[in-house]
């Protein structure tokens, strides 16, 4: 639990400990379950300020094709709340009825929204969300006062950073690692092994 707990990886911890690599890596998954299972718990933002964003995943590359143009890649999409948390999906497309079905359903109207202007976000306030806020990236503006969506872009980076020690994920791994990686952040500031031992306190692995 403590190795896991210091993201180590599970050839590592097999070494530390005498394991096996398998029986380290099943350990390891039973207890993203459990994250996964809290990762979910994440009830519809009620108020304050939300940033939302999508980003693409996977090490496969297409000359002349990057970000929404980008080709063989897995698409996240991700809501931030401010001085919060983040909660994310994967997503099949970037499409405005498959990115704002899933913001109706997380987010309440009388929540602040901040995003880019990709046309994802359009109509957000003909559909009840009368606070919409964006920034154009594609006219070089990252932020105007209040106005950006760094906190999304921050976990964006946590996540790739943190999944390029594994040297590539399965395809079937990659969902499992991707809500690591927000339990992960939305528990940042805390003792992560404490808060580990409790959730496994409450529901076994």
């Amino acid at each position: 639990m403590r190795y896991f707990a210091l993201d180590l990886t599970a050839s590592k911890t097999a070494e530390l400990t005498g394991l096996t690599r398998k029986t380290v890596n099943t350990i390891f998954q039973k207890i993203r379950v459990r994250m996964i299972a809290e990762c979910a718990l994440y009830a519809p933002i009620r108020s304050g300020e939300i940033e939302v964003d999508e980003s693409y995943f996977g090490p496969k590359r297409v000359k002349g094709k990057r970000g929404r143009g980008a080709s063989g890649k897995t698409i996240v999409f991700g809501i931030f709340k401010r001085n919060g948390w983040v909660y994310t999906e994967i997503v099949p497309d970037c499409q405005k009825a498959t990115l704002q079905a899933i913001i109706r359903g997380r987010v309440l109207p009388d929540v602040i929204v901040h995003s880019d202007k990709w046309r994802g976000y359009d109509g957000l306030v003909d559909v009840g969300y009368e606070k919409h806020f964006r920034v154009s990236h594609g006219d070089n503006q990252f932020a105007w006062g209040s106005n950006h969506i760094n906190g999304i872009e921050s976990f964006w980076s946590f996540a790739k950073r943190r999944m390029l020690k594994f040297n590539g994920l399965r395809a079937n791994a990659f969902f499992s690692h991707l809500k690591e990686s927000e339990f992960r952040f939305n528990h940042r500031h805390d003792d992560l092994y404490k808060i580990l031992l409790g959730l496994l306190r409450r529901k076994p692995i």
